[in-house]
């Protein structure tokens, strides 16, 4: 159990904890010269069954309350120290608004200097004690009389804090790794040496490990917990980590950084909370204001965006917070509000969401999901969250934001019976009830189209993703239409969706022709077929005739009209779609020229302009003066969408493969790549979140 401090300067913290461990918190020469703390100090004492308790001593001034916020991290039990000469002052307030806002409701109170007081002073300041606690989450602690002098009421305490510590740890012992760094230094012969209270999960001799938000990979050589040499560390353990790893100095990692867990690296700017108002605030909290905000050890400058009315004193409301620069957090965590100019404390409350949007946040839609962000129970959330629009999420990101572990997250998925599609290095979830719909959306989306236009092979993949709910994102919906091919209850035509069974039948006499022209664009001159003219004058038929089987094969998605009566085989469009591709991949910038383009097709200067000019009007090439560069969203828009790889695909509950989520390759790869000191590539909103089964 980690035991912090709390109350006004000069009321006896440290010296209490100097009687009850027989440590001295002070460590610095300046603390010990002025006789206050200045920076946050540590002690052991025993506990039951061979424990230690750990105790987090915290400056009383109100200059320091950044420090004391820093220390409140983590801590299990607050003990609230009040000098029975003085009562209640200042910053014994803001300590317990402090503590009460981070929802601390273990604790007790410490009645210091009771030989400095008659009976009479000591009745009087018990009463005043009790009373200060109504309201709070503390309130009904038991206040303890006390003296660091004569020694009166410590063994007291030092028992009800050894009986707290057999409580069950509110921790969440299982989940992913995360430490909150209130100290960083160097010791010779050994290295650089983190100290901060585990949040959650364990860590172990050997782990590999991300200091976030910088994105330093890190090896811990070695551990002390409770101010012990351990091999492992747990959940609501004070540990220091000896760190190892390019990169890592004193100077590189600051109090506020996490040490956690790879896959939880994801910082975060823009963040969807909850927040609450003191009751002793003068005026509401406004739009834009600007503020401090405190999160674990972290400091960092933010604004407040409203999502409703403003937040009153007293009262609670959604709010966004725009930060100014990325911190590491999880859903659930609990934040300080402090005003610009660090003398008072305005509210504070839960963070919701950590990649919340920066347009449309006020809509009833987003305010719903943000409703049902907000269960803290992770299960719970997921079933609120696929029951909403748009009905499906990105369950990495679900679980990375909550700090969930691998196991975690496979349990969650199995109990809730998920629907997982799998799309390049996204996982997306669905309810499992939501996919026959998908299906049957799909299917009847493609029907209705065959029956109003006969005469064409199918519906392009984009087209059709439009025109379905839930409306996926296109990689995902790539994986869904694979996963139906596969079933047989779709087909691809090329770059065509369709039914299967579906056929655009010629005449007998276009057939015949279309069997001799279909050689003369294709083979050894794909690349440079002749036109329309070209094909009447060799075949001798009527240009007229020839323009319209091109024009019916060209609504078949059989060939694509380049030019005026220039047609090309669907296929040859694909592969210099290909071309294209690899030329930009090899050029500098990923940028090329149309020289480049017509000496890989060695098809003639003029047919390489009209081919990029038929890819500028479709979007496959952006153009730049001479040079043009690929659109990555729009190179399967004339071939059949590309497999994303063995982790592509959709596992569903009901037979078949299982959950990926339980999976061991789901595991060793848990969450995404991250991107070295930032965000990572997928730190998106949930609104465009994903699905699973």
């Amino acid at each position: 159990m980690i035991v912090g401090t709390a109350g006004h300067i000069d009321h006896g913290k440290t010296a209490l904890v100097r009687a009850l461990t027989g440590t001295d918190a002070d460590r610095l020469k300046e603390e010990k010269a002025r006789g206050i703390t200045i920076e946050l100090g540590f002690a052991y004492m025993p506990g039951a069954g061979g424990g230690t308790i750990g105790f987090v001593d915290v400056p009383g001034h109100e200059r320091l309350i950044r420090t004391m916020l820093a220390g409140a991290t983590g801590i299990d039990f607050a003990l609230l120290i009040v000098a029975a000469d003085d009562g209640p002052m200042p910053q014994t307030r803001e300590h317990l608004a402090i503590l009460d806002l981070l929802g601390i409701a273990r604790g007790a109170v410490a009645l210091t200097k009771v030989d400095l007081v008659d009976a009479d002073r000591l009745a009087a300041a018990m009463n005043e004690a009790g009373n200060l606690l109504l309201g709070t989450a503390l309130e009904g602690a038991e206040v303890v009389p006390v003296s660091s002098v004569t020694g009166e009421g410590v063994d007291y305490l030092r028992e009800v804090l050894i009986e707290a510590a057999q409580a069950p740890a509110p921790h969440p012992a299982d989940g992913g790794f995360r430490l909150a760094v209130d100290r960083s230094f160097t010791l010779q012969g050994t290295g650089t040496v983190v100290t901060g209270t585990v949040l959650s999960g364990r860590v172990a001799v050997g782990d590999q490990v991300t200091v976030s938000p910088p994105g330093l990979a890190a090896r811990v050589r070695g551990l002390h917990a409770q101010n012990r040499k351990a091999d492992a560390g747990r959940a609501g353990d004070r540990c220091a980590l000896n760190l190892a790893g390019p990169g890592i100095t004193r100077e590189a990692v600051q109090r506020g950084d996490m040490v956690l867990a790879p896959a939880l690296h994801a910082p975060c700017d823009r963040i969807d909370a909850r927040l609450k108002v003191l009751v002793s605030e003068t005026r509401p909290v406004g739009q834009w204001m600007p503020v401090h905000l405190h999160h674990g050890a972290a400091e960092v400058g933010a604004r407040v965006v409203l999502l409703g009315d403003p937040v009153t004193p007293g009262a609670q409301g959604l709010v966004q917070l725009v930060l100014d620069r990325p911190i590491a957090a999880a859903a659930g965590d609990r934040f300080v509000l402090r005003d610009t100019s660090a003398q008072r404390t305005l509210g504070g409350g839960r963070f919701i969401d950590l990649r919340a949007p920066s347009r449309r946040r006020r809509t009833p839609e987003r305010l719903a999901w943000l409703e049902a962000m907000a269960n803290p129970d992770p299960g719970a959330a997921l079933s609120d969250l696929l029951a909403r629009p748009p009905h499906y999420i990105d369950f990495d990101a679900f679980a990375r934001d909550r700090a969930l572990s691998p196991d975690q997250a496979a349990a969650i998925s199995d109990k809730a019976g998920l629907v997982a599609i799998r799309a390049r290095d996204r996982m997306l979830a669905i309810a499992a009830a939501t996919w026959p719909r998908l299906e049957a959306a799909i299917t009847g989306t493609l029907g209705a189209f065959h029956a109003e236009n006969p005469d064409l092979s199918g519906m392009g993949m984009e087209r059709l993703r439009l025109r379905v709910e839930p409306r996926l994102p296109a990689p995902a919906f790539a994986s869904v239409l694979r996963d139906l091919t596969a079933r047989g209850l779709t087909a691809f035509d090329g770059a065509w969706v369709k039914l299967p069974g579906h056929e655009v039948r010629l005449s007998p006499a276009d057939e015949e022709l279309w069997e001799q022209i279909a050689p003369m664009i294709g083979g050894a001159e794909r690349f440079r077929p002749p036109r329309v003219r070209d094909i009447a004058r060799a075949l001798e038929e009527p240009e007229t005739e020839i323009r319209h089987l091109f024009k019916q094969m060209s609504r078949a998605g059989k060939v694509d009209e380049i030019a005026h009566d220039h047609f090309f085989l669907r296929a040859t469009v694909a592969e210099m779609t290909g071309i294209a591709e690899a030329i930009a991949a090899g050029a500098e910038g990923g940028r090329f020229t149309a020289a480049q383009f017509r000496d890989q097709l060695d098809n003639g200067r003029k047919v390489a302009i009209y081919i990029l000019e038929f890819f500028d009007r479709h979007g496959v090439t952006i153009r730049r003066g001479d040079l043009r560069r690929m659109n990555p969203h729009r190179l399967d828009l004339f071939r059949r969408p590309a497999e994303d790889g063995p982790e592509a695909g959709v596992s569903r509950p009901e037979g078949g493969e299982a959950s990926p989520v339980g999976r061991p390759d789901f595991k060793s790869g848990w969450g995404r790549e991250t991107v070295s000191g930032g965000f990572d590539s997928h730190s998106l909103p949930p609104v465009s979140s994903g699905r699973m089964p």
